[in-house]
């Protein structure tokens, strides 16, 4: 038993954590936003830090505050069963389904898809995934390992090579920064803070928090108050290296559209970039640190998938788990990066609202005396309207009208919440449902304590 750890063990857990979050969209994704917000850059960025950077870390501290051994259990707050629901679809969502299959998908196509001929690439998709996928498969047999495996020798690596990339760039522009595209030409602010939802990393951070919490226990931490404050100074470690990257990834975008053009995703920014200040040298240095980046976070991923679903399913080994994910994961990556971004908005629309309302209510609620109808109510609100914003999402991404039922609801949405149009229609009543329900909650404890 340990009272605190050395800060050696603080930076190998930061970088594990920075590690596991730092994968595929956390490439493309600032480089897009870099080259559509242009000279409206920093607002943009700005946004997306608090979505790509500060939910994550809320995401950590709550899992450190909430005291929960797991996700499922903190979502149990609302209700058993959705405590189930929640976390399944959270975990199926950063896992198979979407996030993890990008990660082989995007190594794919930035990393080798510009050595290979156009009428070659599906061949080569699924060789290359077999082996992407087999590595990860093997990382997460050993989960026991993943400090020594992931923080101490995959990290640093990719922090080095892409510091250097962003250094060259930072002092040698490729070109001047262009015209915001129309999108970020107004709201630029908005349009970051959306962008930040595609990393997936607010998600991912109520289930890497667990990982890191169980590190730091392992460590010989065992009081609440030491493991919180362990937690947040590994996440302030992880978060500020994927901050600093961050907008260094997105200046490289925006000095690049005049030299590159621009591009649909982020992906063709890195590999151009690479390339046009290295060659041949640039494009194998930026196909390693691409394949790394998604390789850590495709074995944090499937292990943690792993994890929770053999605690669910407790017949079934963690191995036999892992396999089944892994494959699961292969299958999917080969339907292509257009697809897997096509079907994950939708969710992502109607996930984020509910896992930042559960780390909200997580922080203050001791204030309402942790009563359930808090939890209940304000989860309630936030997915009747969330459910909407995902289905529309749904719509839009496959470019159909809304469904006549949906209709209305919208229309009704449009005309009486706040922010409704930037994806935020949830907020208000959310923090308006909290505010009142937590007042009744306390009013009737001071009551029934007068009364007794």
């Amino acid at each position: 038993m340990k009272d605190k750890l050395p800060f050696s063990s603080y930076m190998a857990i930061g970088f594990m954590l920075f590690a596991l979050f730092f994968g595929a969209g956390n490439l493309i994704f600032p480089a897009q936003l870099g080259q559509n917000a242009g000279t409206n850059l920093w607002p943009a960025a700005f946004g997306f830090l608090i979505t790509g950077v500060g939910l994550p870390l809320l995401g950590i501290l709550a899992m450190g505050f909430s005291g929960s051994r797991n996700l499922q259990e903190l979502a149990g707050r609302v209700h058993p069963i959705y405590g189930i629901f929640f976390t399944a679809l959270l975990y199926l969502t950063i896992g198979p389904f979407f996030a993890a299959p990008r990660t082989g998908t995007v190594a794919f196509e930035v990393g080798i898809a510009p050595f290979v001929s156009e009428g070659s690439q599906q061949t080569v998709l699924l060789i290359f995934t077999i082996i992407f996928f087999a590595i990860a498969l093997l990382f997460s047999l050993f989960p026991a390992k993943i400090v020594d495996n992931v923080g101490k020798l995959l990290a640093p690596f990719l922090v080095v090579l892409l510091v250097v990339l962003l250094l060259v760039a930072l002092f040698n522009p490729m070109g001047s920064i262009q015209a915001p595209q129309e999108a970020y030409q107004s709201g630029a602010f908005m349009g970051g803070f959306l962008e930040g939802y595609n990393t997936m990393d607010a998600l991912a951070s109520l289930v890497f928090g667990i990982i890191v919490i169980n590190v730091i226990r392992s460590l010989g931490i065992t009081s609440k108050g030491e493991i919180l404050r362990a937690t947040a100074k590994s996440g302030v470690i992880a978060i500020s290296l994927l901050g600093i990257i961050y907008v260094g990834i997105a200046y490289l975008g925006a000095t690049s559209t005049s030299v590159l053009g621009l591009f649909d995703t982020g992906g063709p920014v890195l590999s151009g970039a690479a390339s046009h200040y290295f060659g041949m040298f640039g494009s194998i240095m930026m196909a390693i640190v691409i394949t790394l980046a998604c390789l850590t976070t495709a074995i944090g991923l499937i292990t943690a998938n792993a994890e929770y679903f053999h605690t669910l399913l407790p017949k079934i080994s963690y191995k036999v788990l892992v396999v089944f994910f892994s494959t699961l994961t292969f299958v999917i990556a080969n339907f292509g990066l257009a697809n897997i971004i096509t079907y994950s908005i939708p969710v992502l629309m109607f996930l984020y609202p509910l896992a930042i309302v559960l780390m909200l209510l997580t922080f203050i609620s001791p204030l309402f005396n942790h009563a359930r109808v808090v939890y209940v109510a304000t989860t309630a609100v936030t997915f009747l309207i969330s459910i909407f914003d995902g289905l529309k999402a749904l719509c839009d991404s496959l470019g159909m009208d809304y469904f006549s039922w949906m209709k209305p609801v919208v229309s009704f949405y449009e005309q009486v919440l706040p922010f409704y149009d930037q994806g935020l229609g949830w907020l208000l009543p959310a923090l308006i449902v909290i505010l009142i329900t937590g007042l009744v909650s306390k009013f009737q404890k001071v009551s029934s304590a007068q009364e007794a």
